[in-house]
């Protein structure tokens, strides 16, 4: 398993080695002591799976406060386009976000610390599974809008579908503003 850096702090994209052969394959998707030999020393409370057809964008959702989750997301098939965005108040990438492929085939996962709103335009038919450090917590969810101008995020989607809860977050601005300057 290679566990790399991107450029924002405490944002990893993680591929695991894949074993293939005439049967299929066998991968591992989470290895404690990798993962905590790389200073990732999360406690697991939750997975989740959802699935979603070609055109979606889903996010950008956040929980705040105590609630707030450490993601390690990955697509089980298909393909997205995965986004996190620094909401960190101290963070000197606050508002950056930071962008990847997770594709079915290379089974490639991104480690999303907590302080981040999260999001993914599917790209192919898709099964995406996560886990999560802290339980769902509806009083403590959030989120930014998808298509906010600051951030510009090219999501690859040109009509994307998407929930009406997702068309009405506030834009980074008005999270700016109303949070104190982020979570």
């Amino acid at each position: 398993m290679e566990i790399k850096e991107t450029p924002i702090k405490d944002v990893y994209e993680i591929y695991p080695r894949i074993f293939k052969d005439g049967r299929g394959y066998f991968l591992e998707t989470y290895r404690e002591d990798l993962f905590k030999k790389a200073g990732l020393n999360t406690h697991w409370v939750q997975d989740n799976q959802s699935y979603s057809v070609a055109g979606i964008i889903r996010g950008l959702h956040f929980q705040g406060g105590e609630h707030s989750q450490v993601k390690l997301v990955r697509v089980v098939s298909g393909k997205v386009l995965d986004v996190c965005v620094d909401l960190r108040k101290d963070s000197s990438t606050f508002g950056k976000y930071h962008a990847v492929v997770l594709d079915g085939e290379k089974q490639n996962m991104l480690y999303v610390p907590k302080g981040f709103a999260h999001g993914f335009a599917v790209w192919e038919d898709a099964v995406f599974s996560y886990k999560c450090s802290a339980l769902y917590h509806k009083e403590s969810e959030g989120g930014i809008i998808w298509n906010d101008m600051e951030l510009n995020i090219d999501w690859g989607v040109a009509d994307p579908i998407l929930s009406e809860k997702d068309k009405s977050w506030p834009n980074l601005e008005t999270f700016r503003t109303e949070s104190g300057k982020g979570l």
